[in-house]
Parts: C-alpha cells; sequence; structure tokens
C-alpha cells in the first residue's frame, strides 16, 4: 500500500511540475484598444510581424512585433515620407484619409515583403522588402499596378500572386519588379445574390493544400460580418461561407482581418471593429477548422472577451503609446507627423531636453498646419500633459494640443500683440471630395482667459466606455494645481473626414509671419483601465 501511494504521489507531483513548467498568456479584448485598422499578419518562426494602417501620417505603415499575439511593439515604419503628389506635403490639397490603406506583410524564404495600394492618384501599387523588420530598414522593389485592399501572395510552386478588389487575381512576376503579362489575370468570382453591398479587405492563407480568401461582407441593411472563400485552385471554382457574425462588448459588428497559426499548429485571427472616436480596434480570437473552414470565435461562433494563448507570454519594452521626455536624439517611434514633416522646422538638438517646432508658411488653421505632432489615444480612459515653453511666440502664432480629428477639441495658446491668451475650441473640417482641399473649418470658441506666464501645461482626459467619446480639457501653471477650461467635447470619427481615430496632437503654427517657435519639454500619457 505504500509504495502503491508512493507511485501516486510521484505521478501527482510529475504532473503539477509539468503542468507549472507551462506559461500561459492570457488577454482581453481587444488586444490593442488604440486605432490600427486593417491588420495584416505574417509569422517567421516565434516572432509575429502585424501591420496596420494610417494614411496621411508619417512616417507610415508602422510594423509591430509580438511572440505572444497579445503585447504588440512598434518596431518599424516602412517609409519615411511619401512624394507621389504635392498634397502630401499639404500643397494642392491634402491626403486626409488616403495614403496607406490596407497594407499586406508576408514572410518568404527568409525574407519579408510588403505590399500596398495609396487611396488616392496616381493609383500606383508599392512594394517592399527586408531581412529584418526590427534592425534593417526597408527598401522599395517596385511600383506596381494598383491592387484595392491586396493581400500578397507567394504560391508553393514559387509563383506569386495578387488577390484585391472583389475576387480578381492577378499574378506577378517572380523578382516582383512588375505584373507578369501572360500570368493569371482574371475574377476569380461573382457575387452572389446576398452580397448587395461592400465586399473587401482581401487576406490570403493556405492550410492542407486549399486557399482561403478572407473578405469583409456588408449586405445593404444588414450586419457586417467576414465570410471565408476557398478553392483547390487558385483559380477556382470558390465556395462561399460566413465564418464570422457577431457584434461585441455593445459596439458594431466586427469584420476585416487576418488568420495566423503559431509554431505548434494554433490558429488565431486578428479582426477589427469600430468603436467610434477611439478609431478601429484589432481583435483577437481562437479559429475553429470544422469540415475544413476556418470558423472564428469560441465554441458558440461569439468573439471572446478574454481567453488564453497556449504561448509563452512576452511584455514588450516599447508600447504603442507613450510618454516622451524629448531627451533622445530621436522621437519615440509611436509618434507621427500629420503629412510629410518640414525637417528644417523641428529640432531636438536646438536646446537638448526639449523639442523645438518652428512656424513655417502661414495658415488660418489646425488642419493646414505643418508639424504637426500626433499619437494615438487608447481606450478605455487615457489622458495627455504637455509642457510648453511659450516665450518665443510672435504675434499670429498659435500652439498647444489637441483631440485631434475631422472634428477636433482644442487647447490653444494664441499670441495677439504682446498678449497671450489660452483657449478652449472645437474645429470641424470641410474637405473636398476629390482633392480633399481644405475647403472651410467651423471654429467655435468656448472660453478664453488671458495668459501671462511663459510656461503652460495642458491636458486632456478621453473616456472612450461605450456611449461616451468625451474629452475634457484642463490648464496648470505648475502640473499640479489643474482648472478645467471650455466644455466636455463629443469626440467622433468619420470617414468622410480623416477616416482614423481621435489623436493627441501638439501644435504650431503662424497665422501671420514665420519665425516663432515654442519648446516642447515632455509630452506625459496615461493610460486609464
Amino acid at each position: 500500500m505504500k509504495v502503491l501511494f508512493s507511485f501516486l504521489l510521484i505521478l501527482l507531483t510529475s504532473f503539477s511540475c509539468k503542468t507549472q513548467e507551462r506559461e500561459v498568456t492570457y488577454y482581453n479584448n481587444p488586444i490593442i484598444n488604440a486605432d490600427a485598422p486593417d491588420p495584416s499578419i505574417t509569422r517567421n518562426g516565434d516572432d509575429f510581424y502585424l501591420v496596420t494602417t494610417t494614411m496621411h501620417m508619417m512616417p507610415g505603415a508602422p510594423v509591430m512585433k509580438s511572440k505572444d499575439l497579445v503585447n504588440w511593439e512598434i518596431v518599424s515604419y516602412v517609409y519615411e515620407s511619401l512624394h507621389d503628389t504635392p498634397k502630401y506635403d499639404m500643397n494642392e490639397g491634402t491626403v486626409y484619409g488616403r495614403g496607406q490603406w490596407a497594407t499586406s506583410i508576408r514572410y518568404h524564404e527568409g525574407m519579408f515583403y510588403l505590399l500596398f495600394s495609396p487611396n488616392d492618384h496616381p493609383y500606383s501599387a508599392y512594394i517592399y522588402s527586408t531581412a529584418d523588420p526590427a534592425t534593417e530598414e526597408w527598401q522599395l522593389v517596385s511600383r506596381t499596378t494598383h491592387f484595392h485592399d491586396g493581400s500578397l501572395f507567394f504560391d508553393d510552386d514559387g509563383r506569386v500572386y495578387v488577390f484585391y478588389g472583389t475576387g480578381e487575381l492577378r499574378e506577378l512576376e517572380p523578382d516582383l519588379l512588375g505584373v507578369k503579362e501572360d500570368g493569371v489575370n482574371m475574377k476569380i468570382f461573382e457575387r452572389d445574390e446576398e452580397e448587395t453591398g461592400l465586399l473587401e479587405g482581401s487576406h490570403v492563407v493556405k492550410h492542407n493544400g486549399k486557399y482561403y480568401l478572407m473578405m469583409i461582407s456588408w449586405p445593404n441593411g444588414e450586419n457586417r460580418r467576414q465570410l471565408c472563400y476557398r478553392a483547390d485552385n487558385i483559380t477556382g471554382p470558390y465556395e462561399k461561407k460566413v465564418v464570422l457574425e457577431d457584434n461585441f462588448a455593445g459596439f458594431p459588428y466586427v469584420g476585416q482581418g487576418s488568420l495566423i497559426d503559431d509554431k505548434n499548429g494554433n490558429w488565431y485571427a486578428i479582426i477589427f471593429q469600430d468603436r467610434g472616436a477611439i478609431g478601429r480596434v484589432p481583435l483577437l480570437m481562437p479559429v475553429r477548422w470544422e469540415d475544413g473552414w476556418p470558423m472564428l470565435g469560441d465554441e458558440e461562433g461569439k468573439v471572446p472577451a478574454s481567453g488564453e494563448i497556449p504561448l509563452k507570454p512576452h511584455p514588450v519594452e516599447t508600447p504603442i503609446v507613450g510618454s516622451d521626455d524629448f531627451n533622445d536624439s530621436e522621437l519615440k517611434m509611436f509618434w507621427q507627423w500629420n503629412h510629410n514633416p518640414r525637417n528644417e522646422n523641428w529640432s531636438l538638438t536646438e536646446r537638448p531636453g526639449y523639442l523645438r517646432l518652428k512656424t513655417n508658411r502661414p495658415v488660418d488653421n489646425l488642419y493646414a498646419a505643418y508639424n504637426t505632432l500626433t499619437q494615438r489615444m487608447e481606450g478605455p480612459q487615457c489622458k495627455g500633459v504637455v509642457s510648453i515653453d511659450l516665450s518665443n511666440m510672435k504675434d499670429g502664432d498659435v500652439t498647444g494640443l489637441s483631440a485631434f480629428n475631422g472634428h477636433s477639441g482644442l487647447l490653444s495658446v494664441i499670441k495677439e500683440g504682446d498678449r497671450k491668451y489660452l483657449t478652449m475650441s472645437t474645429n470641424v473640417v470641410e474637405l473636398s471630395n476629390r482633392e480633399k482641399a481644405i475647403l472651410n473649418v467651423i471654429e467655435e470658441e468656448k472660453e478664453r482667459i488671458e495668459w501671462t506666464e511663459d510656461e503652460i501645461y495642458l491636458r486632456v482626459d478621453c473616456d472612450f466606455n461605450l456611449h461616451k467619446d468625451i474629452a475634457t480639457f484642463y490648464y496648470s501653471a505648475d502640473n499640479e494645481n489643474w482648472t478645467k477650461i471650455g466644455e466636455d467635447y463629443k469626440m467622433r470619427f468619420d470617414y468622410r473626414k480623416l477616416f482614423m481615430g481621435t489623436r493627441f496632437a501638439i501644435f504650431n503654427y503662424a497665422t501671420k509671419e514665420s519665425g516663432g517657435y515654442v519648446d516642447i519639454d515632455f509630452f506625459n500619457y496615461v493610460r486609464i483601465l
């Protein structure tokens, strides 16, 4: 009996040790509670790489890295600036809501490849490559035909394709230098009678010899849903199945994203959800292969509020949103400029420990200003504080901190003659449909006070909980005692304007003459769970 008891004890101890050895990653949805739309994902061994859309922001096409699909950090941008048209420099219009869209990232035979088509003239796709997104720069491979929401795909036989549009397939040259003139160029399926509305957002994987094309579907008057088209041959015939139709946490229905496997053979999906002013946030969910179909969500087909991933957790050192004391020789990775920056008008070295923002050509509103520095906001709540030295402003200069979008709330210090005034105001931009030219900015000033100090601290608090989307504005002379100014502002997401989630924006522009500047001591960020 003692021998049997000892044997059972050994078994139990062994099981307990093995259980303790297994590290489990638990996650909550959304995995990134910030604007990161059109997610495309690839894997090299233990490392996952994710690219999302940032359109008119520079540098562009942020590439994030993770080892557990939960904790992500930005490791590179694909390009510093774009110059297809003067609009990227805010000349002859803007690229608000356009620029880099729906990028596709792939790992293939030791190299990473990336394809995107700007949603604007001249309608020509970019293809880039790198051996390592975290340590080496991306190199431009070619400019090719425009592919709307294209999905780059390397087949097992060495041929290369792009799935795009609504069921379009085009073959590329093996070296990716252009389309293959005598290659596949066809429509692989026609929409059936159910598909009466939007159908786009291609993402392709090959699994057990079959081709799986994931697409968003939004039939007229119906809910957004995730479709899958599958076929035994790349050219078809394709059959269709709805693999996810679910809203989540009180927000709208979920759709558009990628499938990915881990090294252990488990499959997952990262699909985004529109969440009002915060933007479009990525959700993580398991994939269940049923009858050869990748069914998304839990056993009931619902987006899980939380879950477990059998991967070792790897917290990241650099989050995708954060604080900056401007002591480094470069801006931190989470910053992006609104449109191409004028590099001669900003500096981290002219006054060490500060970001200097100099005015450029006179403009009459924030949306036309150069060198507006932005970063994402996060839900459910967050706040940002900026410290600004105002002593070198010129008459007509405007500087401050904004909850920046097509509908914006602003804290602005305005220099009028020898006096400075702090205002809280709201701005709504009107843009032309084609050129995205700024037609008008509707401004409403809610409160104004005179400011006599040469330094000011500005704070924006944001609440992105369900049915909230509220920004509240404060100022201080010492970063300790805060006074609310103006009124709570209802933030909005409007695809007809900037087509992005609301961002923190630090700005400085001239309305009369250039030559003034401000020095930013720090930006402090706090996320409130």
